[in-house]
């Protein structure tokens, strides 16, 4: 499946949870109510993946973990902040470089609009 296609298939999923619980949650709240969507949805992915940092021979697992793996081709980060800033971009980008996976969405749940809390990056 292509980018755009499974990239939009996961937005409107979002749209979903969004229209349905509005902003303010925590974090955690929306990933629960995305992955229900996204298994109605007959979306693969895979919740809080494991990502270790290669260091020259040694992968080391640090601790960081990636929100949402959709298909093994997208990597979905859930925000739920006030705005979203450089650093939540610097996130996602590290993630795709560690993963090989060139395309991510970051999603700020906690928009009034949710389009205007959600960016598409690529690698």
């Amino acid at each position: 499946m292509k980018f755009d296609d499974l990239s939009n298939k996961v937005i409107g999923c979002a749209l979903k949870v969004h229209k349905e619980l509005g902003p303010g949650l925590l974090e955690s709240a929306y990933e629960q109510c995305l992955c229900y969507e996204l298994s109605k949805a007959g979306i693969g992915f895979e919740r809080q993946k494991e990502l270790p940092v290669q260091y020259q021979d040694v992968k080391i697992d640090c601790g960081y973990r990636i929100d949402l793996l959709i298909e093994g081709a997208l990597i979905i980060e859930l925000k739920s902040v006030e705005e979203l800033q450089r650093i939540h971009e610097a996130q996602l980008l590290t993630y795709m470089k560690l993963s090989k996976i060139g395309t991510g969405l970051l999603i700020n749940f906690n928009s009034i609009l949710l389009r205007d809390g959600i960016r598409r990056l690529v690698l």
